[in-house]
């Protein structure tokens, strides 16, 4: 997990749009990868990026990869993902995709991120033919959440003075709303097996594209989840050094990114420098869309 790219500082609107349409239109078009040849692809990070590539940017532009190779009518149900190497945001990431499997239900890709001649990602993708079967969810918690509508978002914490931590130097495509005060506050909470809950979505209107939908969610995901490590323990005495290893994501029934989801985030564990990490959508109306589970490197600073 790293940081995604800074944003005009301290605009509302850039050449009369508002501010989080401009980020977001900007995020689609960094997702809408140059195709090279049947199975290969060229996507690109944003030009004031950061010293490495955001994780849920190049999750993001590996599963369009996948996509581009699947029949339309097949949506994607289930990815698995590994982060190998820090990205260099300086050069295009070249996404070589293999056709696993076409099968009469099911589809399966492989990706892989090459930059400078190595493997930085890999990412495995399963897509499903729509079918009818068993219906059920898993039960909204009882701990009560807040409307979005009244939760400050991350401009607004600014603007009043307060901490927005990493993300309040970067461009946001997304809505961010925390419920419980996030781990850069000085206000966060006193360490909790309480989940961390952050109501989301795309800061303005999407196209009518599935894959899109769930390229968007797959960004998301990756911003806040493993600050859940964090949130069972005291707030460490310097900078903690923390990245995604690993990273898989379940899709369970279509939704639309640019309509609000809270993410519930988890960490049932954390060893060896490492920290497992937990992660539900689910839409206004307590229904779950996806699951989430992120293993990630969180190194404390030398004592």
């Amino acid at each position: 997990m790293t940081d995604p790219d800074p944003e005009p500082a301290g605009q509302l609107a850039v050449d009369g749009v508002p501010r989080g349409q401009y980020a977001l239109d900007r995020l689609v078009k960094l997702l809408d990868l140059e195709q090279l040849e049947v199975n290969l692809f060229r996507g690109h990070s944003p030009a004031h990026s950061p010293v490495r590539v955001f994780g849920g940017q190049v999750a993001g532009q590996a599963l369009v990869a996948a996509g581009r190779t699947v029949p339309a009518d097949r949506g994607v149900h289930s990815l698995h993902a590994y982060f190998i190497r820090p990205g260099d945001p300086s050069v295009p990431i070249i996404y070589e995709t293999e056709r696993v499997r076409d099968g009469r239900s099911f589809t399966t890709r492989r990706v892989l991120a090459i930059q400078h001649g190595e493997a930085i990602f890999s990412l495995s993708a399963s897509f499903q033919l729509p079918q009818d079967g068993l219906e059920h969810t898993e039960p909204p918690p009882d701990r009560p959440v807040p409307e979005p509508e009244s939760l400050p978002d991350l401009g607004e914490r600014v603007r009043a003075g307060g901490e927005a931590g990493w993300m309040a130097r970067f461009e946001r495509p997304l809505d961010v709303r925390f419920v419980d005060e996030p781990m850069f506050s000085p206000d966060r909470r006193p360490p909790s097996d309480e989940p961390m809950r952050v109501w989301m979505r795309a800061d303005g209107r999407l196209p009518d594209d599935p894959l899109l939908h769930v390229c968007l969610l797959t960004y998301a995901s990756d911003m806040t989840l493993l600050g859940s490590v964090l949130a069972r323990h005291e707030a460490p005495s310097g900078r903690v050094q923390m990245a995604s290893l690993d990273h898989a994501m379940w899709f369970h029934r279509p939704f639309r990114a640019d309509e609000w989801f809270l993410y519930t985030c988890y960490s049932p564990t954390a060893s060896g420098s490492r920290g497992l990490a937990t992660g539900r959508f689910r839409t206004s109306d307590g229904t779950l869309i996806a699951t989430t589970v992120q293993e990630g490197l969180v190194r404390l600073p030398p004592r």
